[in-house]
């Protein structure tokens, strides 16, 4: 016995010697087991018998062919008996290094392999760390435009309305001052004031010293009158009123007379 078996010393051997006979017990059950599948599908080659195959029997075929090639290959290994690896520190030294040098290659694969991932991963995370610079850029640019627009829409929404507004009301002003023209022509020729030449009733008349007015000017004391005091919109009939026209307001029901006082009368509140 050498130096370096003497080394390994008889527990080593001895565990070596077994792990040897569990490999031929495990080689030799496998063998036993693909024996059995041959003989099963002897079986039913035997059962078909020389019926030719179809295509719906591909598979069988299939599997005769690996019955055949499994046969070969039991009979090679019965032929074959298993080398026993010598004990020695060199041979034990040498398959070592041989798991060593497959482990290290395997483990220089997964090296390589993360590594790649890496470099890739990086650059997606810089494409998209650009992505989101230039969405941040666009974002930021959106919100400074909605903010310059939406100044902009208050400012000439603003302007747009207080012309607008403007607009009607010179509108109105105009309209108000058109009807106030039509009405005072409209009384002025329908409605004149008395003719002066016209003779006086020569009993119970006295002829009044008061300058009379016109029915415009008088709808323009009684209108006044309402807005300007509405709690108290009656006005005294004077003697510059013409009884007539006082009359003809009365019976159209644009002005009423006073409950209480016959002498005092106002303009119908139309408005309310």
């Amino acid at each position: 016995m050498s130096v370096s078996q003497q080394d390994l010393g008889p527990d080593s051997t001895t565990d070596i010697e077994e792990d040897v006979t569990d490999t031929e017990e495990q080689l030799i059950k496998k063998c036993e087991e693909i024996w059995k599948d041959m003989e099963e599908c002897q079986n039913k080659l035997s059962l078909v018998g020389t019926e030719t195959l179809t295509d719906s029997n591909a598979q069988l075929s299939l599997l005769i062919m690996q019955v055949k090639s499994l046969t070969a290959e039991l009979s090679q290994w019965q032929k074959e008996t298993p080398e026993m690896i010598p004990l020695n520190e060199e041979v034990l030294v040498t398959l070592g290094e041989e798991e060593f040098q497959n482990l290290r290659h395997d483990l220089e694969l997964v090296l390589s392999t993360v590594q790649s991932k890496n470099v890739k991963l990086k650059e997606d995370l810089e494409r998209e760390q650009q992505w989101l610079d230039e969405q941040q850029q666009i974002l930021e640019s959106l919100i400074g435009l909605h903010d310059e627009l939406k100044h902009e829409v208050v400012t000439v929404s603003e302007s747009r309305i207080f012309n607008e507004l403007k607009r009607k009301l010179h509108d109105t002003k105009e309209y108000k001052e058109k009807l106030l023209s039509t009405l005072s022509e409209f009384l002025d020729d329908h409605f004149p004031l008395p003719d002066r030449n016209v003779k006086k009733k020569k009993k119970n008349t006295q002829e009044s010293t008061a300058q009379l007015i016109t029915l415009h000017e008088m709808l323009e004391i009684l209108l006044n009158r309402l807005f300007d005091v509405p709690h108290d919109p009656y006005v005294k009939i004077s003697d510059s009123f013409w009884p007539p026209y006082i009359e003809l307001l009365l019976r159209n029901g644009i002005a009423l007379r006073h409950p209480e006082d016959p002498t005092q009368i106002r303009l119908e509140a139309f408005h309310q």
